[in-house]
């Protein structure tokens, strides 16, 4: 049975939902599932934009039936490539036999790396920068997004009703309960922590390369956004800009501290404990506390991306970085993770090296600011130690505040 809503009265939503799947891309934990969004466009000629993850091949297959009314389907847009929405192109193609397919050269040649479609060549549509197709009222005209977050993105912008199909850009985890738009839920509440998550892990490498984006979609009128993940955007698109321009240049949301701490026995997750104290004593407000061992790396991302300074606490093991730990600081490398301060606190029974090993990671990241102040912990916090915590938090609280 089909389950679609109009986005406008010639423009549908016709994806699902999937609340089986444990992890997105096997690696990101997505406990409240995730959607994938498709769109058709009913006008004298009818485009399905993108297509959807095999996990709601049935839902997805009615949803286009339905809309189509009979109609045949004339044009199917592909703005991305990835599996998760390109996994249905073989199949649609083949039930609608007099679709063309549209996409750029990169979108082409990534599509013959994953399927083989016999007559593909003599269906497809190319187009490049600044191509339009025009539909009838409706006028889709393309602009290339490279690398956010594939090579081959590229976005559709609908001029008559001013709709951007934004590929993954503006996409969140989470699956939607019916309420599609960003005005029927409580965004703030509810979804910025996925959407930050999502931002943060999935495209946070490719700030400039968002930046571009942005700047290209600065100059057009922008009335909703519909992403292939999350919420339609009708309401808030200010907020949601406002979100992508903090992200993608590396700014804090945030004047506040996220302490991340890996702890064996207990010692360094109570001198991580104790510093959350005195933070709070002077007033700093945004404090998150978070261990390395049982939260996932990708949160452990995302509120590096919120605030602007970061407490690193770990121990030394084998006479190296406490493993966890390491996987975070080489997550925060590899993800462009910068303009930010951070502090570090080491704990070793003996030869304690992890403060000079936290130091020489975050030194060949671009503008974190080490702070000069360490902690060095000898086995377990003593009690002549706690005024350099409280000097720490001074510090850092001097900053915030």
């Amino acid at each position: 049975m089909y389950c679609t809503r109009k986005v406008t009265d010639s423009i549908h939503w016709v994806g699902g939902s999937d609340r089986r799947l444990a992890l997105f891309e096997n690696l990101f934990p997505i406990p409240r599932g995730v959607s994938y969004n498709s769109y058709i466009i009913m006008d004298e000629k009818t485009a399905l934009l993108d297509t959807a993850d095999p996990s709601i091949r049935t839902q997805f297959l009615e949803n286009i039936a339905h809309v189509l009314g009979g109609r045949d389907l004339d044009y199917l847009i592909v703005n991305h490539m990835e599996p998760d929405h390109c996994s249905g192109i073989a199949e649609i193609l083949s039930l609608y036999p007099n679709a063309q397919v549209v996409g750029n050269q990169k979108t082409f040649q990534i599509m013959k790396q994953f399927y083989t479609i016999p007559d593909l060549d003599s269906r497809s549509i190319l187009v490049k920068e600044g191509d339009s197709l025009n539909l009838g009222a409706h006028t889709l005209n393309f602009a290339m997004a490279p690398m956010v977050h594939w090579p081959e993105v590229m976005v559709a912008y609908e001029s008559s009703e001013k709709i951007l199909f934004s590929a993954d850009a503006f996409g969140t985890f989470g699956a939607l309960n019916g309420n599609i738009f960003d005005d029927e839920i409580d965004f703030d509440r509810d979804w910025i922590s996925d959407a930050r998550r999502y931002y943060t892990n999935i495209v946070g490498k490719y700030g400039p390369q968002v930046q571009a984006a942005l700047k290209k979609l600065g100059a057009l009128d922008i009335q909703i956004i519909c992403p292939l993940h999350g919420p339609v955007w009708r309401s808030n698109i200010p907020y949601l800009l406002d979100k992508y321009q903090h992200w993608s240049t590396y700014t804090p949301e945030d004047r506040g501290v996220v302490i991340l701490y890996g702890s064996m026995y207990g010692n360094t997750e109570n001198a991580a404990n104790v510093l959350a104290c005195a933070l709070a004593e002077k007033g700093v407000k945004h404090i998150a506390v978070y261990d390395v061992s049982s939260t996932h790396v990708s949160q452990a991302i995302a509120e590096a991306f919120r605030v602007s300074h970061i407490v690193l606490a770990s121990p030394t093991y084998n006479a190296g970085l406490y493993p966890a730990m390491e996987h975070v600081l080489l997550d925060m490398k590899a993800l462009n993770l910068q303009n930010r301060t951070v502090a570090l606190i080491e704990n070793g029974s003996w030869a304690s090296t992890s403060a000079k090993q936290m130091r020489a990671i975050l030194e060949t990241m671009k503008n974190i600011t080490v702070m000069e102040t360490s902690i060095s912990v000898k086995s377990a916090l003593k009690d002549d130690q706690i005024t350099q915590i409280e000097d720490l938090a001074s510090q850092i609280a001097s900053e915030i505040l």
